[in-house]
Formats: structure tokens, sequence, C-alpha cells
């Protein structure tokens, strides 16, 4: 970075600045336009690219961004036409352009498009795991930036000290919850965070009037506490060089975050399928005549370069170019047999996220709880698990809504941010989105996040960002994974209503990646808990509401060792008459009507839906040769649905009943006691649909 003082006569300077390889920059825009050239005017129509977003005149400016990002814990959360950047950090050619035509390697190993891309840069700037969504590289990028200030404040690393977290979006994507997340956090927390965003006029077919008034979003904010606005062109080299220099000047010097706002022309469609019909020709000529790449050669040739030297480099990129289109397309289709690796955590470890790949080595650990001292209550016994592992684990940090000296809405966090600091455990802004995607942000940067969402509806802003974060181990090869510890209260607690006791568990079922806890007592809670806060994978643990104070899932603390695997049923009751199948509230009601009907039932308590005990579930049911599923969620298309089928699939031999559920109707939950309590599968309704299947 250069020291030199600035003067605004230097933004169009014709003197290249000393402080870029100004050749290593021509070299990558001739290799960025001859990369899209190749896919435009033949990838594209031998449809060996099937998704293609060119750069052409978004990309000088990248390339001088990226040329800065030099520290090793920098790190930047791109977008779909951020292939320029990629370049300037150095990811091969061959993966560049193999990736869009799905060849093996690559970013994905061809499970992605080419645009998503991930660059893990060992000792490098990173490039974060790319999202498809629109806006969906905001917060987790502010999840890094809050990172490295962890790094610094908290675990004394002063390699941290100058680092920066860099995201890159178009002009439409600041319209998205996304952006205005991560703005908020990065303002209120004064992270070293730069918001760069590429203005071109357009979102696909919209213009930028559309997405921010007036089209400026830099103007926009020019108010906006706590942030420092940079705005000019992104096609004159010398003044596109100095902003971006100024920009990250001030992100590294700890002087709180800033927008850079550089206008620059889309001089191609949105996409190859985009025929860019909505601009009129005075619209098209006018972004033309913005064309960076003539106005870089203005700048170098006569200066730095002479013309000859010039068309050496433009030659050598093509020629660059073409060696990598052949080396990708020798490397061939990927192994269809290999598609389903890499879901989860296999025994190969990711190359960048978790704190395994930080260092981190679980304590002692057992498998056989020892019980001791008073029943604890399941709130009780959650916060006291969280309590032993913020002590012996400083990567691990907890947050959400209200769950600092309030000690979340339910009590379970009281007194923690007391004990560890409102470093590690802290309130957060009201955005879910913001909760979990600045999880996957720290989780990438190496630290064990715990996140809080107050009620399981809440999830639904975060749904996004909670998809994304369980495909990033598999949609980049296992070269990034992202693991954190999502907790989620679900369910009814003596009433009911729309807005807080949903359980909808399955929806987390149906987001690949995620590992899926529903403990019904305080035991299972305490070894499932630190089970997942060791682990690698990211989990999603589900605690009802009513269980938390409830007298049956109070048990004696299992000992400060204890882990329960997941994917490992209990039986609560043992019995040949019946096999019942349940988890979290329904367990204890399962219990006793059974109990209450006279009937020996092997009662399965699943604890874990993500994975399930196939195994116990089929024993069971093949020796008692009835079943009966009931869960406290919807019926279609419920959880209860996949056991049934699994259980027809591969014990319908075995049964003298029909595979039977019992759940809610298709309903919200209702509020008043009377109409929850009809709706919510009672002892009575249990008992009556044992006896049923008894009978039959």
């Amino acid at each position: 970075m250069s020291d030199a003082p600035f003067r605004e006569s230097d933004l169009r300077s014709n003197v290249p600045d000393p402080a870029f390889d100004w050749r290593r920059v021509a070299y990558l825009v001739h290799v960025s336009r001859a990369l899209d050239r190749l896919e435009e005017e033949r990838l594209v129509p031998e449809r060996k690219v099937l998704y293609q977003f060119s750069a052409r005149g978004h990309d000088m400016a990248q390339i001088l961004l990226g040329s800065r990002l030099t520290d090793r814990h920098d790190a930047a959360g791109g977008y779909y036409r951020s292939r320029p950047l990629l370049l300037a950090l150095g990811v091969p050619l061959a993966d560049a352009l193999g990736s869009g035509m799905g060849r093996a390697g690559g970013y994905s190993d061809g499970r992605d498009i080419g645009v998503v891309f991930n660059y893990p840069n060992p000792g490098g700037c990173p490039a974060l795991p790319m999202a498809g969504g629109v806006g969906a590289q905001y917060t987790p990028t502010a999840g890094w930036a809050q990172a490295i200030d962890y790094h610094r404040k908290v675990l004394g690393d002063r390699a941290y000290d100058k680092a920066v977290a860099v995201v890159l979006g178009g002009d439409a994507s600041v319209a998205t919850n996304g952006f205005w997340s991560a703005l908020t956090m990065a303002t209120t927390l004064e992270l070293p965070m730069l918001f760069y965003i590429e203005d071109n006029g357009f979102g696909i077919s919209v213009p930028s009037t559309v997405q921010t008034p007036g089209g400026d979003i830099g103007r926009n904010l020019s108010g906006f506490a706590g942030l420092e606005i940079f705005s000019g062109d992104g096609t004159e080299p010398a003044e596109a060089g100095r902003l971006i220099d100024r920009a990250l000047g001030h992100v590294r010097g700890r002087h709180g975050p800033a927008l850079l706002r550089l206008t620059v022309p889309r001089l191609q469609g949105h996409s190859a399928q985009d025929t860019q019909a909505y601009k009129s020709s005075e619209v098209v000529e006018a972004e033309w005549a913005r064309d960076p790449l003539p106005r870089l050669r203005s700048h170098l040739v006569g200066s730095l370069l002479d013309e000859g030297e010039w068309e050496s480099i433009a030659a050598e990129a093509e020629a660059a170019v073409a060696a990598a289109c052949a080396e990708a397309e020798a490397r061939g289709p990927s192994d269809p047999e290999a598609v389903t690796a890499h879901l989860f955590y296999e025994g190969e470890m990711q190359q960048r996220g978790g704190q395994w790949t930080r260092g981190y080595r679980a304590p002692r650990s057992t498998e056989t709880p020892r019980p001791e001292g008073q029943r604890l209550n399941m709130g009780s016994a959650i916060r006291r698990t969280l309590d032993q592992e913020l002590a012996l684990n400083k990567r691990m940090v907890l947050f959400g809504e209200d769950i600092g000296p309030k000690g979340g809405v339910h009590g379970v966090t009281l007194g923690l941010q007391e004990r560890h600091g409102s470093d590690r455990v802290f309130d957060t802004s009201l955005s879910e989105e913001g909760i979990v995607g600045r999880a996957v942000g720290m989780a990438l940067a190496g630290l064990l996040p715990v996140p809080e969402i107050q009620f399981r509806k809440y999830a639904e802003p975060a749904l996004e960002q909670i998809n994304d974060c369980g495909t990033i181990r598999w949609r980049t090869r296992n070269r990034f994974a992202a693991p954190m510890v999502l907790r989620m209260p679900v369910g009814f607690l003596r009433c009911g209503d729309p807005w807080h006791s949903q359980t909808n568990e399955v929806q987390f079922l149906h987001n690949p990646g995620w590992m899926v806890a529903v403990p019904s007592n305080a035991e299972d809670a305490v070894g499932l808990l630190r089970s997942a806060l060791r682990g690698n994978d990211p989990t999603v643990f589900l605690e009802h509401r009513a269980m938390l104070d409830d007298a049956w899932a109070r048990r004696p603390w299992p000992g400060d060792d204890y882990v329960l695997p997941f994917g490992r049923a209990r039986k609560v009751t043992e019995g040949d008459d019946i096999s019942l199948v349940a988890w979290g509230a329904m367990v204890p009601r399962c219990e006793a009507a059974a109990k209450a009907a006279g009937i020996s039932a092997d009662l399965i308590d699943l604890r874990t839906l993500m994975p399930w005990d196939r195994e116990a579930v089929l024993e069971s049911v093949r020796r008692t040769r009835r079943c009966l599923i009931v869960h406290e969620d919807l019926r279609t298309a419920g959880f209860g649905a996949e056991i049934a089928a699994v259980v027809a699939d591969e014990a319908f031999l075995d049964l003298d009943a029909p595979v039977s559920r019992l759940t809610m109707p298709d309903i919200p939950s209702p509020h008043a006691p009377v109409l929850l309590d009809w709706a919510v599968p009672s002892v009575a309704k249990i008992q009556a649909k044992i006896e049923e299947l008894v009978r039959f």
C-alpha cells in the first residue's frame, strides 16, 4: 500500500502508479478477455459451457483490487462476475475455465456452475465459497471480518492486525437483505470490511434506479454512521487504482468499514443468454466508449510499455488461455459414482474452515454417562455444557438476539456473558440472515460459532444462508467447510401460536449437509450438544421449549466428558407388542400412553434425525411386527413419512398391521390451550392408536 499523500489530481494522473505491477495487470485483463471470448465464441455454442457471465468492463478494476489483497489473513467474498478477482489471486487458469465446463477438479468437481467459485489459496487471500443467490456473499464476509477482530482481540494473534475482508457486489445487490444486514454489522462493530460495489447500471434488465433511489448507493449512504464512502470511475486506471488504495488503506488502518462504488460498463449481457434487447443502441454505444481495456492501453503505452510490449502481453495471454483450455478439456468429466462424497466430514480434512484446521483437539471424552449430583432440567444442562465448552475452547463464540444480559428468552444462556465476556457471548442485531451468515464467515475463518435463532419460525429469513452453509463442503469438493452449532427452540410451551411454536424439523433435513439433533431430556442434550461442539460438521440443535423445564426430562449431570454420537437411538422402554418411534416432547407422551394402555411397547427415542438410527427401528419393528410413529410436526411430508417409507420398503413382510403415524394436522400451531391440546398428539390419542394397532 502506497504511503504517499493523496492529491485529487492523482486520480487521473497519466503516470502509472509504481505501487501496482502494471504488466501483470495488463496480462490478467487480457487473460480475462480471452477467457470470455473463448467461452462466448466457442464453448457456449458447443454447449461445453452452460452458464456464462462475462466480466468484460468489470475486469480491470477487479484485477487492481485483487492485486492489493496481499495479507495472508485477508479474504474476499465475490459473486458471479468476479472471475477477474480470482485471476489476480492466482487461481489456475485451467480451473478458472474448466470449472465452467463442469470438468473434473476445478472449483467443485462439476458439482456447481463455474461462476459459483471458491479458492482456498493456502498462505494467501482466499476467495470464500460463493453462493448462487444475489447478496448471499455479504454476511459471510462480515463474519470473516468479525473473526479478524476476534483473532486479534481475544486470541491475541497480531498477525491479523492489518487483515481485511472485502466483499464484491453489483449495484442490484444493494437492495438485498444480506447487504443491509452486513452493513449494520460492519458499522456497529467497526469491522475491517470493504464493500466493493460495481455499478454497471443494470440488474439483469432492471436499471439501478429501481434498486436504489437515484441509482447511486454511495451518495445515498453518505450519512450512514461509521461508514467511509469512496466513489469514482472504475474504467480509468489511475482513478480506480488510487481509490482502491485509499479505501483499503482506510480499512487496514482500522478506521472502520468503507464502501467503494466504482462505475463500470457491462459490455455484454447479464449472461450469454441475455440479448440486451432492453438497451437502446445509444446506451450500448456509450458503454463501449467506456471500455477500460483501451484506457489501460493508453495509460501504459508510451509511459511504461511500448506498442510491441503491449502486443506481446496480449499474445502471451491468448496462448495461456489456449493451453488452459486444452488442459481443462483433457481432464474429462467428473466421476458420477463420487458425487455423493463430502456431504459430511468423512475423515479427509477440508483445506479451510472450522476449528479442526486450526489445530483444535477435542478434550478426552467418553460415550458412557457417569451420572452425578441432583437431577437437572434440560435448560440448565444445556447452559452448563455451553459454559464448560466455552471455558475449554477459546475459539467458541455464542451469539444471537437477547442471549447476553437477558440470558435468552428461555433463560438458557443466563450468566454466560458475565462469565466469558461480551466478545465471546454477545447480542446481535435483529437479522436472522445476519446471525447465520456471520456464523458462516466466522467458521470459515477457523472459529466455532454457536448462533441462536430465538424461535424456530424466525429461522425463515436465514434459510438461504442455512442452505448455503450445509452445502459448502459438498459443492467445494471438501476444499471448505463451515462447522457450527445452530441452536433453536422449537415447539409449544403451555400454549401455542403460528410464530413461536413451530417444529418443522423436516425443513433442515431438506437442507443437505446439516446434522440435526432433537434431544428429549437433559442427559441426551448434554451428550449431543458436546458432540456437536467438538465435531466438524454444521449442526442444527433443536431445544423443545416444553422440555426445557419438564420434570420427565430432568436427569443427573452425565459427566464433564460425556459425548453422545449422532445416529444412535435410545430404547426408553422395551416390549414385544408394538414399536413406538418418537423424538422431542412426544417421547414422554408415548411412554405414558403405552403405560396407560397396559401395552408392552418398544419405545424408541431417535434423538437425532440426521442421521437417524434406521437399524434400531427396523430391528424393533421386525420383532414387534407393528409400528406407530408419533411427532409434533405436520402430517403431510413430515419426517414420520420417511420413517414409514423405510419400514414399508425394508420390513413390509414382517408387519401384522399397517405402519401408522400420529401427528399434528396440517395446520399452524393454534394459540388457545384448548385448541393446542386438540391439535398436538395427546397421551389419550396416542393410547387409542396403540390399542387400535395392537388389536388389528
